[in-house]
């Protein structure tokens, strides 16, 4: 695992943005998973001012496959994270919709939903970058504390707390679905490099578990310690509770300049 202490959010957009362009570039068909929510955005918002600038790679040949979906909203709800990614990514990229995937979160089919995304994944070669978030009790993608940490795509219920954080993209915690379907912490394992983000205080206990605690079901983003290819990117904010800050940084700082991320 590679920490890489920033200054802020921006400056992690810059370095995200870099990673998923050397993706893509360096296999046009690249398989991407992407993160919904807030932490991710201005990542997605500098790869789309690239693109727009012609700067960017091509993106015609790119498939993306979203962490997670809601179970329960109206079809076509701007709430759901297929409609959210498309909005605030890949439409504005000029991916073809058919490319871009999410759980099918349909009642009929839930039973077998799981599987059958991962069967997608698997028949599309399997996701060379994935894109995270961190929640706050340390929950990956809607892996809450407890997950089992060889888990597949499947059905999940969502915690007290991270419908309260969630809320603030509905009316109210009360309107935010119990229940979404999630890949696995053992379906994100497989991805051939994941990028975590994390930005603000509130992620700060998180980081630190995730970072330096136990591998641990009760802190499910811990998992990226086994991970042969994980990168963490953090903003100030988000350090605070990181014993060992002055070696992330200064190994950071003594990166050879031909050595990606």
């Amino acid at each position: 695992m590679e920490l890489v202490p920033l200054g802020s959010a921006e400056e992690i957009a810059v370095v995200v943005a870099d990673i998923v362009e050397r993706a893509v570039r360096q296999r046009p068909a690249a398989v991407l998973g992407l993160a919904t929510g807030s932490t991710p955005l201005p990542a997605y918002q500098e790869l789309i001012r690239r693109h727009r600038a012609g700067t960017g790679p091509s993106w015609d040949e790119v498939t993306t496959f979203n962490l997670d979906e809601y179970v329960g909203l109206p079809a076509g709800h701007e709430q759901s994270y297929l409609a959210t990614i498309r909005r605030e990514l890949t439409d504005a990229l000029g991916l073809d919709p058919a490319r871009v995937h999410g759980p099918d979160p349909d009642e009929a089919g839930l039973p077998t939903a799981g599987e059958r995304y991962e069967a997608a994944i698997t028949a599309a070669g399997g996701v060379d970058l994935q894109i995270l978030g961190i929640g706050t009790n340390g929950h990956l993608a809607f892996n809450e504390q407890g997950s089992s940490l060889a888990s597949p795509t499947r059905i999940k219920t969502l915690t007290v707390q991270t419908r309260q954080d969630n809320a603030r993209f509905f009316g109210s915690a009360r309107e935010v679905p119990q229940h979404v379907l999630t890949q696995g912490i053992g379906t994100i394992l497989r991805a051939r490099h994941l990028v975590l983000i994390a930005t603000g205080v509130g992620k700060a206990d998180a980081v630190a578990a995730a970072v330096e605690g136990p591998v641990s079901a009760s802190c499910p983003a811990s998992v990226l310690q086994l991970h042969p290819h994980a990168t963490v990117l953090v903003d100030g904010a988000a350090v605070g509770r990181l014993r060992r800050l002055d070696y992330y940084a200064e190994v950071y700082a003594a990166k050879p300049h031909w050595q990606a991320h």
